[in-house]
């Protein structure tokens, strides 16, 4: 692993990130009735779950507002949910003093130009695999994963594994 990338990591206390294209494959299903579907990777839950136990915080930082999307973040306890985002900067100020820690402190996962402003401000940037070319440029760390195939997942075992907390998490008991 790049040591950059590690001491990066290792510092991370928050983990916030976009939702379409990150959590999901950025493709919506409008129904008849107004209402949208999303598909979501169970992976990333479970590894959304780890940086829960290991005493990390996440939070999604969304351009657009979606039930789908508050619902998933209830299932899986993010505690910072900010939708209809239209400035992600100033979310991010609002959720790194919320959440009491330094935007040295915290990871962001995007994948669009909407997710640089983002990037650029925090301990450590990523971005999806599929991301658009300025996004990955805008990145420490390209996922190898897709957005909503496991690249959440990635990423959080990624700061367990530095952090040393991987093993004792994933203890078969």
């Amino acid at each position: 692993m790049n040591s950059d990338i590690d001491d990066r990591a290792g510092r991370i206390k928050l983990l916030l990130m976009d939702c379409d294209g990150v959590l999901t494959d950025g493709r919506l299903w409008l129904t008849g009735d107004g209402d949208e579907q999303k598909t979501f990777h169970v992976r990333d839950g479970q590894g959304i779950g780890l940086l829960h136990q290991a005493g990390i915080k996440t939070g999604i930082i969304s351009g657009r507002a979606s039930g789908a999307t508050e619902r998933r973040a209830q299932e899986l306890n993010i505690s910072f949910v900010r939708q209809d985002a239209k400035d992600k900067i100033e979310a991010l100020e609002e959720i790194l003093t919320r959440a009491g820690v330094s935007a040295h402190e915290c990871a962001y996962i995007g994948d669009d130009v909407g997710d640089i402003p983002v990037m650029n401000q925090v301990g450590l940037a990523v971005a999806v695999a599929d991301a658009v070319e300025e996004a990955k440029r805008a990145a420490q760390y390209l996922t190898k994963a897709n957005g909503a195939h496991g690249a959440v997942r990635e990423v959080c075992e990624l700061i367990l594994k530095v952090q040393g907390r991987w093993e004792e998490l994933v203890e078969v008991r």
